[in-house]
C-alpha cells in the first residue's frame, strides 16, 4: 500500500498548518543534507516561515548562507 496523495491547497487551521510546516521543513533540510553528502555538492537552503522566522542550512560549515548566495550570484556561470 502506498501513501495517499496530498491535495495541494492551503491548510486553513493555523496549528495544523504550523505542524505541517515544521515537519516538512525538517524533511527538506534532511534531503538537502543527504544531497550534499551523496553527490558531493554544496547546498544552501533558506526558508522564511509565515511568521517571518528564518531557517537556514548550509552544507559547508565555514560558509554562511548569505555569503554562499552572494558568491553564486556574482561569479561567472560555469554553464556559459
Amino acid at each position: 500500500m502506498g501513501r495517499k496523495k496530498v491535495e495541494m491547497k492551503r491548510i486553513e487551521d493555523k496549528s495544523s498548518r504550523y505542524a505541517t510546516f515544521s515537519k516538512r521543513r525538517s524533511g527538506l533540510m534532511k534531503k538537502a543534507r543527504e544531497l550534499s553528502i551523496l553527490c558531493d555538492v554544496e547546498v544552501s537552503l533558506v526558508i522564511f516561515s509565515s511568521r517571518g522566522k528564518l531557517y537556514e542550512f548550509s552544507s559547508t560549515d565555514c560558509v554562511r548562507p548569505e555569503d554562499f548566495w552572494s558568491s553564486c550570484l556574482f561569479s561567472p556561470s560555469p554553464f556559459s
